[in-house]
């Protein structure tokens, strides 16, 4: 049994599980893994264990920090605070990971670098495969590589990684009873502090016929085994396009649908431009101010085949095999008692404070479960961790987190990536749109990749560096950058910004030779030449 405290309890393994359909299931309205295969069960080994030894402590026992959710934040709040010497615990109904280790970032990049592979061997420029667009893609054997390396990942994000560095690890659903009181089970846990990292999921659309039909969502795309030969696609954000290219390039007739004007919400407009047109000529479909009237679906006729789904618009109907929803996402906010826990939250999240802590000031939350949708990155769940047990156990020092360069969320500059091919990767006030919402006024200095020598080199020359400057200023206030490998070449930007760094003096920085890096110093060069000194007409030239 889940959860038993008894100290001989005997380890067991989802090996041994003979399953017909996703695990773990039945203990939350979480989706399980599927096939149960020796890498599933591997993973499942390390982030949801058939038996764990449930910690034991007196009745008055209290902990110091609390964590509720054993995704990104909830590991890196409960991990820290156990290495600083505090008494933490860690509680999980579903997959320690979370949605990143399992059904986010690690599968999805896997695919993606597939799909890579895939696409280059279709290339007739580098003298491999036949070039034609004939190479054929073993989906079977994708998806077996994405869980062997998910499983490979799995264990710095397990409960006995957990407990080894001193945290006490709980199995189940939390609920508040009190403002300094929690139930996970039969079990009571008290607390001095609590962070909550509960986390999201994706958001369903209330289109007449979707609920009646089988889609896809980020929590089960990871779990098909074979590849359905018409895609469609609803939302265009960063898992849509993400997604929708590492299909097309597997094989199947790709399609998105997006209801605003634009791909790409509020990135910059030339970006969700060139973004498009690859698209296009990758034969994906994109329609743009959609009306979905509705989706509806003929059952499959066999076992192993694929439904047929029907997705109206206003002005035509389009038919498919699967349907992925990937058209924003919402907080889990549910059965956590929140209510008694006296923590505030809307249907967009906890309300927290800049500080993150809650209208209960020893309740902190962070990661995607706050009302905080431009921060539901998995790099700044752990961000806004570090920040939470600085002020939660800290909070009388002025130290700085360890891994944030201040405890206001409104001081940190987010970065973020869509990892299409061109990524595109911005930060700050990354564009003009952006500015004039903010009424800033900016001086925009911007390079094309296309005389990149290393660009060249690699064959991906389509893409540019865009840095945006208060108006007269070096100062930096945001970037889009689009181009191969963009999430590396954005950090030098992000560690500009945040530490008020001039783009003359990224222009003074040696960057090595040949590497996409250097167009953001050329972008910045911009600046400098438009300041450098020149000789005047009766200086130039030798005169004897």
């Amino acid at each position: 049994r889940l959860g038993s405290s008894s100290p001989a309890m005997a380890k067991r393994s989802w090996r041994d599980v003979q399953a017909a359909g996703p695990v773990p299931n039945g203990e939350s309205e979480h989706v399980g893994v599927w096939p149960l295969d020796e890498h599933n069960a591997k993973l499942l080994d390390a982030v949801h264990p058939r038996t764990w030894e449930t910690p034991d402590h007196p009745d008055d026992f209290v902990y110091d920090l609390v964590a509720v959710g054993a995704g990104a934040g909830g590991l890196v709040s409960a991990k820290q605070s156990a290495r600083r010497g505090a008494k933490s615990a860690l509680i999980e109904q579903h997959l320690a990971g979370g949605d990143c280790l399992n059904v986010g970032c690690v599968p999805s990049k896997a695919l993606l670098r597939c799909a890579r592979a895939a696409a280059e061997l279709r290339r007739g420029d580098l003298g491999l495969g036949d070039g034609d667009g004939g190479t054929a893609v073993d989906f079977g054997k994708v998806m077996e590589r994405m869980r062997r390396l998910r499983a490979e990942i799995a264990p710095v994000d397990s409960h006995e990684t957990s407990r080894a560095v001193g945290v006490d690890v709980y199995m189940g659903q939390a609920t508040f009873v009190g403002p300094h009181e929690l139930r996970v089970g039969e079990r009571r846990l008290r607390f001095r502090k609590a962070v909550i990292a509960t986390g999201g999921r994706a958001k369903v659309p209330p289109i007449p016929g979707l609920e009646q039909t089988p889609f896809l969502t980020n929590a089960t795309l990871f779990n098909l085994t074979a590849l359905p030969k018409r895609f469609t696609v609803l939302g265009a954000g960063p898992i849509s396009l993400e997604m929708a290219q590492a299909f097309r390039r597997f094989g199947s007739e790709v399609t998105v649908l997006e209801v605003a004007p634009e791909i790409m919400g509020a990135e910059d407009s030339d970006a969700a431009a060139l973004i498009r047109e690859v698209f296009r000529e990758e034969g994906i479909q994109i329609f743009t101010n959609c009306i979905i009237v509705s989706v509806c679906h003929r059952p499959a006729e066999t076992s192993g085949a694929w439904p047929e789904i029907r997705v109206t618009l206003a002005d035509r109907e389009l038919v498919c095999d699967a349907l992925l929803v990937a058209a924003g996402r919402i907080p889990n906010i549910e059965g956590l008692g929140l209510e008694a826990a006296k923590v505030e939250c809307s249907a967009g999240g906890v309300k927290v404070k800049d500080d993150l802590t809650t209208s209960n000031p020893d309740i902190l939350a962070i990661g995607d479960v706050i009302e905080r949708p431009d921060t539901r990155f998995t790099h700044m769940s752990g961000t806004m961790a570090g920040m939470a047990v600085q002020t939660a156990l800290f909070g009388d020092s002025d130290a700085l987190p360890v891994n944030a360069a201040s405890r206001k969320l409104s001081e940190l500059v987010v970065p973020r990536c869509t990892y299409t091919e061109p990524e595109v990767a911005s930060c700050g006030v990354s564009n003009e749109k952006l500015a004039s919402r903010a009424n800033l006024e900016v001086d925009v200095f911007k390079v094309s990749t296309e005389h990149n020598d290393r660009a060249i080199l690699e064959g991906t020359t389509r893409g540019y560096v865009k840095i945006l400057c208060r108006k007269g200023t070096e100062e930096i206030v945001g970037a889009t950058i689009v181009a191969e490998h963009a999430g590396e070449m954005l950090a030098e930007i992000t560690l500009a910004i945040q530490h008020g760094i001039g783009l003359s003096q990224i222009a003074r920085t040696v960057h090595p030779y040949p590497t996409l890096g250097e167009a953001v110093q050329q972008c910045a060069l911009n600046y400098n030449r438009a300041r450098w000194a020149k000789l005047g007409a009766a200086e130039a030239g030798y005169k004897s």
